[in-house]
């Protein structure tokens, strides 16, 4: 019966993380080539303040968690360009949110949580609709990337030729946050706060190395990141770590070792050109 029981939860989180990765692995190749990171960091940072809120207001958390992280997106969108450069506006909107979000926890009355399960993750203690929520989340996700792709392609290699195609790079923009912000909704209670836009942007930077085209580089992505929870949510069982952080340097690992691959076959290259010059 015990038994059953971990099996139970272990499948159930197994398949919460591969959802996650999925849906994060094509969103993560966007971050990483339109340098986006800090972008993500202030819309996760934001689900803390989204969850206060909910609490607040005795609504649903995911409820409280995506309609700030959509604000935060649209927020950002709308005053990226007037006056302030991305990465200071980033800076001061993602720091602000979680510590108005932490101050405004500690004053709910009568409220007990665990914030760390909301900054790191708790992965182990996802249910069955939590699962439903995830796996709903990253369909709709891929769907909406996958009916957008060419566009937001278009749009992040160069805005010119994307008005000349009729495309409006500031609407595939506002496509990619809000999908941003319906992954940072559903990743909460995998990865938390402090650590999704890891498990956006390491898949991402490790597949970027080995890939030359973009479809297969989110492809690639999502093998990485799958790989990455999986592994990490096994490696977190065997050795009693926090699972979140586990995940992420599972992740950190595969791109440590992608990076170093990379270098050995570039010298292999240039050291077997040099030869056959020589010859």
């Amino acid at each position: 019966m015990l038994d059953n029981v971990m099996d139970d939860f272990m499948v159930r989180a197994a398949l919460a993380g591969i959802a996650v990765a999925l849906a994060a692995a094509p969103l993560g190749c966007f971050v990483v080539w339109r340098r986006m990171a800090y972008f993500g960091d202030a819309t996760a940072h934001a689900a803390i303040l989204g969850v206060a809120l909910s609490l607040l207001m005795s609504t649903s958390m995911l409820a409280g968690v995506l309609v700030v992280s959509l604000i935060m997106a649209t927020l950002v969108t709308l005053l990226s360009g007037r006056g302030y450069a991305m990465d200071t506006l980033l800076g001061v909107m993602a720091h602000s949110a979680l510590a108005f979000g932490l101050v405004a926890v500690s004053f709910l009355p009568g409220v007990r949580i665990d914030l760390m399960a909301y900054l790191f993750g708790d992965i182990l203690a996802v249910s069955k609709m939590d699962l439903a929520i995830i796996a709903t989340g990253g369909l709709l996700v891929l769907g909406l990337l996958r009916w957008r792709w060419s566009a937001l392609l278009t749009a992040t290699l160069n805005e010119d030729l994307a008005r000349a195609s009729g495309i409006n790079p500031r609407r595939e923009q506002l496509v990619l946050t809000l999908s941003l912000a319906v992954v940072v909704a559903v990743a909460l209670k995998v990865v938390g706060a402090l650590l999704i836009t890891a498990l956006l942007i390491i898949p991402a930077a490790t597949a970027r190395r080995f890939c030359h085209t973009p479809e297969l580089m989110a492809v690639t992505a999502a093998i990485v990141g799958g790989i990455s929870t999986t592994g990490g949510l096994q490696a977190a069982y065997w050795l009693d770590t926090p699972t979140g952080p586990t995940i992420v340097c599972l992740a950190t690992l595969l791109f440590a070792l992608s990076t170093a691959a990379a270098r050995i076959s570039r010298l292999v290259s240039q050291t077997g050109s040099e030869t056959s010059t020589r010859g």
